[in-house]
């Protein structure tokens, strides 16, 4: 990781924070390598004296949050949340996206849904002009029958690869694999998330359509702006 991409996700994580996070709310902390300066920065606020209460989508996030004097709340203790702040692997022009490379996106998909607002932030390298073209599309499945899941997926036109990290068999926080499903591009997300969802022993996968309420972007010229 270079001092340049550290340098593009703080600006990206800490305009996120400052322009969407006020004292009171309930916010959704993403997870990832951009998701930690977001998270940093609302400890800063907590340390102003903000009340807020926070959604962690991952146990690598909710650690990160207390160690930075976060309130950590359960996600079915809310009734809603006010906005989440993550980051995202792909995005497109019309705010569609991909996401899971950090391991956590089932959770991140729940909290996603239950939150108002779902500020992603990135740098612009993570501009696509169609989705899949860079990144692959992971997909969350259950351990039993996973190679049979493999196969199924693998007819909707991708390769699929079985994430391994540190030398082991990738395992989600829900107990799950991944595959990462590289296609050449997804021209159509909302079918290819319809014939995956529906595939036995998919728990979900990493297209996250319609979900976007905001996109702030930072540049190698230091500027920000948002989609």
């Amino acid at each position: 990781m270079t001092f340049m991409t550290v340098n593009l996700k703080q600006l990206a994580a800490e305009y996120a924070v400052d322009n969407f996070v006020n004292d009171g709310m309930t916010v959704g902390l993403g997870t990832g390598s951009t998701a930690y300066y977001a998270i940093v920065r609302v400890g800063e606020l907590v340390k102003r004296g903000f009340k807020l209460k926070c959604v962690a989508t991952s146990v690598q996030t909710e650690r990160i949050a207390k160690e930075c004097g976060i309130t950590v709340v359960d996600i079915d203790d809310v009734d809603s949340i006010d906005v989440t702040i993550d980051g995202a692997d792909e995005v497109d022009p019309n705010m569609q996206l991909i996401k899971g490379l950090g391991g956590a996106l089932l959770r991140e998909k729940i909290v996603a849904a239950s939150s108002r607002e779902e500020v992603i932030i990135i740098d612009d390298s993570k501009l696509v002009d169609a989705l899949g073209t860079m990144s692959p599309l992971p997909v969350e499945v259950l351990m039993f029958g996973h190679r049979k899941t493999k196969k199924a997926l693998e007819k909707q036109g991708c390769t699929a690869v079985l994430r391994i990290k540190d030398g082991r068999t990738f395992v989600t926080d829900g107990g799950n694999y991944i595959y990462d499903c590289r296609f050449e591009r997804i021209d159509n997300p909302f079918f290819i998330e319809s014939r995956i969802n529906v595939i036995p022993g998919v728990v979900d996968n990493g297209l996250f359509l319609n979900v976007a309420t905001a996109v702030v972007i930072s540049s190698a010229d230091g500027s920000v702006r948002m989609m």
